[in-house]
């Protein structure tokens, strides 16, 4: 039987990493298709590995999923339900930034390499006069990194997925002190085939009937998404793209 592969954006807590071996093994077995899992630590691995041609599903965050539709071939199938990408600008609690208005030209962000997260930092960030070239960037290989640089001085500001930011021990987020949490709701991280990958419908056929059973619930309760995933259309997905055009603008 051929073996297909499928790629998750590096961008989750790592709390959701056992979840999406759990959803690997799950839909190998009710699709009956062989599926190699490939979990990039970081977005410059993530391009290694699409670069090399042969990945047939990818969950994609937005930014990228824009691009991989509209240049490589891709096609948006399916998105979790309730579940945007919303982030939060964050500063050192101990700090002399206590709110948005005391971010500042020549300050230095930490962030790791998720560009959604920036655009839309960076859309926040306008309410106060702020444009991307008034700041320095320190991308990081994880936000958990990004975190410690900003509790450490080593930045004044942290870009982060709101998810993840959440997901952080409760020491980490004494020490740190939230200035904005995005609230968007339109955009999200996709689900993505292949044109041309003949397993697709048997795959979309699991994925969106995951939350019908106990495996599924538990598999998407791992993952933190209990409402499972619903069916995006063409038209959704060029709606999707349509936004994060909007926050290029």
């Amino acid at each position: 039987m051929t073996t297909h592969n499928m790629l998750i954006a590096p961008d989750f807590s790592p709390e959701r990493f056992a979840g999406w071996h759990m959803l690997n093994t799950l839909i190998q077995k009710r699709a009956n298709i062989n599926m190699h899992l490939n979990m990039p630590a970081a977005h410059a691995e993530q391009e290694d590995i699409i670069a090399q041609g042969d990945i047939q599903v990818i969950y994609a965050n937005p930014f990228d999923a824009a691009t991989l539709i509209r240049e490589q071939g891709y096609r948006a199938v399916a998105r979790p339900i309730g579940k945007s990408d919303e982030m939060v600008i964050a500063a050192a609690s101990n700090g002399e930034i206590g709110s948005l208005e005391h971010v500042a030209t020549g300050m230095t962000v930490a962030m790791a390499n998720n560009r959604d997260v920036k655009l839309i930092g960076l859309r926040l960030l306008e309410a106060v006069d702020i444009m991307e070239p008034d700041l320095s960037w320190d991308i990081t290989e994880t936000y958990q990194a990004a975190a410690r640089k900003v509790i450490k001085g080593e930045a004044q500001v942290g870009f982060f997925l709101a998810e993840i930011f959440h997901s952080f021990s409760r020491l980490t987020k004494a020490q740190l002190s939230v200035l904005i949490e995005s609230d968007l709701a339109d955009i999200s991280h996709v689900l993505l085939v292949k044109e041309g990958f003949a397993g697709s419908q048997v795959l979309m056929d699991a994925i969106l009937n995951l939350h019908k059973d106990e495996d599924g619930k538990e598999v998407l309760t791992e993952l933190g998404m209990a409402q499972g995933f619903e069916a995006m259309s063409e038209e959704d997905g060029e709606f999707m793209i349509d936004l994060m055009e909007t926050l290029l603008d």
